[in-house]
């Protein structure tokens, strides 16, 4: 059984983060999944992004990030495109960290000053012509990642949606979903 810290995108908490946890939880894993928004949720990405310049990217990634405390420190972190800062972050520079599960986005990991540490697995998913992943480098920076660390995997899915994971968004890709809850279930196995 792991025990995982799942940060939500720009949408907000939605019912499909929510379900997405409930999915972990049903194979026997502790999830944790801080509202970040303050329980506002967004129809639309442009809503949602609009919102978080408003509060500011940097304070919505500070309350994921704080989110953390009182929490073990043997925690996998997971993280919807926004979300994934904190995740990320969390991985790189929280001692004791079990694994990072990364969706829709991957930063350069010189963001958090420090290399990917030693012994800290990771996967990363994205879609190949998703405008935000492919289009903005985050593969580029996956890629990176998945070079540095000594336990990476990289996903990259046929398709152009960003938050392809989420089936109460119009970008869901039911089979791309499928397969990347089946690979998350595989990496939480013995974490």
């Amino acid at each position: 059984m792991a025990e995982v810290l799942l940060f939500h995108h720009a949408h907000g908490l939605t019912k499909g983060v929510l379900g997405f946890a409930d999915e972990l939880r049903r194979a026997g894993h502790r999830v944790h999944v801080p509202d970040l928004y303050d329980g506002h949720v967004f129809d639309s990405l442009e809503d949602g992004l609009a919102y978080a310049r408003q509060v500011g990217f940097g304070a919505v990634q500070e309350r994921g990030v704080r989110a953390a405390d009182g929490l073990p420190a043997e925690l996998v972190y997971a993280g919807f495109s926004l979300g994934v800062m904190a995740a990320q972050q969390l991985a790189q520079t929280r001692a004791g960290a079990r694994g990072a599960l990364l969706f829709h986005s991957c930063v350069p990991t010189a963001e958090f000053g420090t290399g990917w540490p030693a012994g800290v697995p990771v996967q990363i998913h994205g879609m190949a012509a998703d405008p935000f992943f492919a289009g903005e480098g985050d593969i580029d920076a996956a890629r990176a990642l998945v070079a540095e660390a000594e336990e990476a995997e990289l996903f990259v899915y046929p398709g152009d949606q960003h938050l392809f994971a989420d089936p109460g968004l119009p970008s869901y890709d039911a089979a791309a979903a499928a397969a990347l809850t089946g690979r998350v279930l595989e990496f939480l196995d013995g974490r």
